[in-house]
């Protein structure tokens, strides 16, 4: 009697871990610039819109025994203030300022999350490793003159142990931040916005 009983708590708790394991994550990620840029700009007004043109919040799945209930997620409602933030700060830091609205004459600039991903090995029992891609797309509009572009960062990252969402939210605010490092570095920004 007292053997089954054991067995029976073993499977329980073992049943409760591998639930446990494949839990949907549901992240909140901040990106932060992480440099300084070149400081083109004397003020000048750009007006600006940052969107998010992904088809789902839903960046993919940490992978494990059930994929399909593992999802990770990041809303865009929580997501598009911070990205907006960190848009208007690096504007600032070149020497512009953004605008919703602005003079006919004022350069557009739109910078749209295009895709952010997240994905693990769907064959494996654990969690062993994750590979996780943002992309941004940058269109910018001055004195009859277009301008676009794409910025990604990539990260592939193995774990000892599953990630919890901590870890997670850090990995994907790191990608976020580097592929918004990459579209501000772009020499070609500074100079179009300028009406050079």
């Amino acid at each position: 009697m007292r053997k089954f009983l054991v067995s029976g708590l073993v499977l329980v708790v073992l049943a409760g871990l591998v639930a446990c394991a494949n839990s949907p994550q549901q992240l909140s990620p901040v990106p932060r610039l992480k440099g300084s840029f070149a400081a083109t700009g004397h003020g000048q007004v750009v007006q600006l819109q940052v969107l998010d043109g992904r088809s789902s919040a839903v960046l993919g799945t940490r992978g494990g025994l059930y994929p399909e209930t593992s999802t990770v997620s990041v809303p865009g409602t929580t997501l598009l203030p911070r990205l907006s933030e960190q848009v208007e700060k690096a504007l600032r830091l070149m020497g512009f300022t953004p605008a919703s609205q602005a003079g006919a004459g004022a350069p557009r600039m739109t910078v749209t999350l295009a895709e952010l991903k997240y994905q693990s090995p769907k064959d494996s029992l654990y969690v062993t490793e994750a590979a996780i891609n943002a992309v941004f797309r940058l269109e910018v509009e001055h004195g009859g003159r277009r301008y676009s572009g794409r910025y990604s960062a990539s990260l592939e990252q193995k774990f000892g142990m599953r990630p919890d969402e901590e870890e997670n939210n850090q990995l994907v605010s790191d990608v976020l931040s580097d592929a918004l490092d990459r579209l501000f570095r772009d020499a070609s920004l500074g100079t179009l916005l300028n009406g050079a």
